[in-house]
């Protein structure tokens, strides 16, 4: 029974997240699910619960109208979360400071009537080192929030915190080799997120808000990176009321909902360790089956298993985890050695084409249920027509439960909204009347928050009681330039594609975005004899693929950049299966390569063709 898992889907609801992973552990018997988000966010969900207690962002996205400083690290809002990008520019428009932490000159750095007081363009990799080295000015200065910290956290994990980050090593000047950013950019940013600008008005607290993305988790040190920024915070007393906090940027519509769910394999829904008795106990109550106390596969363990002949079958709903994931060969492979890999989609996306048995999704106008965005709101989802495959996503898992023999007999989402409410203290106070009649909640949402649950996290006190802090210790990633592989690839997302594109490609959008290609500094290009336009091959140790390059000085040299929104591209071809001590979480932000002018495409983005052209065929007849 072992030898099963199953992956959910962070596209999907939040009451067809919780069946998958019900299904996997109370059916297939064993707690070997995952999902997306251990390739994106799961180094937040670790970093934020060692901190402050739980897994989530601090604000509500209305809160950044009351920053005066924001902070903004490995994201890029105007390009991948423009919603929430333009209600930032609103503010910077209006007068906040900006302090931008990136490799790459993204549009916040420099744009119609807004400009970043500090880019601090750090090389890949090295994220750690530099909130150190901001946490060393703030505390060498005297800067730290003195009495915030002695009421609201702990006191012997802030001293050893504190005599960390003033160790000389920890200076900007001596972590400047390391990070490439001038130690007096490093103190002025420091001194702008504690003190805000000059002219702010004396007596008033400085509200300064940190907004981060993929690009400060998808490291080999993400975990200890999201820690670095609860340390920041909590030193400078920015957490707990409006225009603070700290605030992770998700990257698709249920990322925080799919996590809430249960779907990581050591825990259960609401955040729950499957090893504790008591909530176990409670779960084998209501689902009539007693649990597996031990925690299951992770995705990448997955493959590993398979590969070794130990892990024989997946259910994977929504994830694409072939285009998606790192070191895509490996993955392949792994799922070629598989004797039964079920997809469950919308579209025969990549992952699809390895499936034994493909079962086609519903979208989100073919659903009932409820999703719950970053800053942990959850909203309704109502169903405008009938599921032209004839079921919801959620219909497909319960009759699979059936035909598997654990009987599940829902009539409608609701109650298995319903059955989470009842299950999970943070949703205790959640219903679908109580958000049809307000519009949305935010958990926690039980009878010790108000009725609409709660907006902003941790304003007395912090979930675990006193606020932790955790030394940080900048270790270099195992994925370093030599010269073979003298540059540093790092990848990203662009306005008009969407993740993996399976639905964006489908649109007129690829008029804007016909085909990945690779940025490459000027520097770069003129010394490899590369011109704007040209064909372009890009090798790591994992392997090779060709793209065209767009010679542009938004990235310092030494750094190339691409996006992953076209299968045909191979991003993940070259990405290596380096990951998160922590979470496993993949090193996609650093690959070393090297960059050569070509005339044509990799082997892989050949044979890629050739399955394409046969896989249309086959679907045609």
């Amino acid at each position: 029974k072992d030898s099963i898992g199953g992956i959910t889907s962070s596209r999907c609801t939040n009451e067809e997240t919780y069946l998958v992973q019900k299904l996997i552990r109370a059916a297939f018997g064993n707690n070997n699910v995952d999902t997306c988000a251990r390739v994106c966010h799961s180094p937040t969900g670790y970093g934020l619960g060692q901190t402050y207690g739980t897994s989530a962002g601090t604000q509500t996205f209305k809160s950044v109208e009351q920053s005066d400083v924001i902070m903004v690290i490995g994201a890029n809002p105007t390009a991948a979360h423009p919603v929430f990008g333009s209600r930032m520019k609103k503010r910077l428009r209006a007068g906040a400071k900006l302090i931008v932490i990136d490799p790459r000159e993204i549009d916040l750095v420099s744009s119609p009537h807004i400009k970043a007081d500090y880019h601090l363009q750090l090389r890949p990799g090295t994220n750690v080192a530099m909130i150190t080295a901001l946490a060393h000015v703030i505390v060498i200065e005297g800067l730290l929030a003195d009495s915030y910290i002695g009421e609201r956290c702990d006191a012997k994990s802030f001293a050893q915190w504190k005599e960390f980050v003033a160790r000389p090593e920890n200076s900007p000047e001596a972590t400047a080799e390391i990070t490439g950013v001038a130690p007096d950019l490093v103190r002025g940013a420091a001194r702008l997120y504690a003190l805000g600008a000059h002219d702010h008005p004396a007596g008033k607290p400085v509200n300064s808000a940190i907004y981060y993305g993929l690009g400060v988790t998808e490291h080999a040190q993400g975990s200890t990176m999201v820690m670095g920024i609860a340390n920041l915070a909590m030193a400078t007393g920015n957490v707990g009321r409006e225009g603070v906090g700290v605030n992770p940027l998700r990257g698709q519509n249920n990322v925080q909902g799919s996590c809430d769910m249960g779907s990581f394999p050591h825990e259960l829904p609401g955040y729950r360790h499957i090893s504790d008795s008591t909530t176990r106990a409670e779960f084998e109550a209501a689902w009539g089956v007693q649990l597996n106390p031990e925690p299951g596969l992770r995705i990448p363990n997955m493959f590993e298993a398979a590969l070794g002949g130990s892990f024989l079958g997946l259910y994977c709903e929504g994830e694409d985890i072939v285009q998606s994931d790192p070191n895509t060969q490996h993955v392949t492979a792994a799922l070629a050695a598989m004797e039964c890999v079920v997809v469950q989609d919308i579209f025969l996306n990549e992952t699809a084409k390895y499936a034994h048995v493909f079962l086609p999704g519903s979208s989100f106008m073919e659903k009932d249920g409820t999703f719950t965005n970053a800053e942990r709101r959850i909203s309704r989802v109502t169903q405008l027509m009938q599921p032209l495959a004839g079921y919801a996503d959620w219909e497909v898992t319960q009759l699979l439960s059936n035909a598997l023999g654990y009987p599940m007999h829902y009539g409608h989402p609701q109650e298995i909204m319903a059955e989470i409410a009842a299950l999970t203290p943070t949703f205790a106070g959640v219903s679908y009347e109580k958000i049809e009649r307000l519009g949305s909640v935010q958990w926690p949402c039980n009878e010790a928050t108000e009725e609409a649950g709660t907006d902003i996290m941790h304003k007395d006190q912090f979930v675990r009681g006193k606020g932790r802090f955790i030394i940080t210790q900048y270790v270099a990633t195992e994925e370093k330039v030599t010269q073979r592989f003298p540059l540093l690839l790092t990848t990203g997302r662009i306005l008009s594609q969407y993740n993996v594109g399976a639905q964006t490609r489908r649109t007129a959008n690829v008029a804007w975005h016909a085909e990945d290609v690779l940025e490459i500094h000027p520097h770069d290009a003129e010394v490899r004899g590369i011109r704007h336009g040209q064909m372009v091959s890009i090798t790591s140790r994992m392997g090779t693929t060709a793209l065209r390059a767009d010679v542009s000085d938004r990235l310092p040299q030494g750094v190339v950049y691409t996006t992953f929104h076209h299968p045909v591209s191979g991003a993940n071809v070259i990405t290596t299966d380096f990951s998160d001590w922590a979470t496993n979480c993949p090193e996609y932000k650093v690959t070393a390569v090297q960059v050569t002018l070509s005339n044509h495409q990799s082997d892989w983005q050949e044979e890629w063709e050739v399955r394409e052209r046969v896989n249309k065929r086959v679907a045609a007849e």
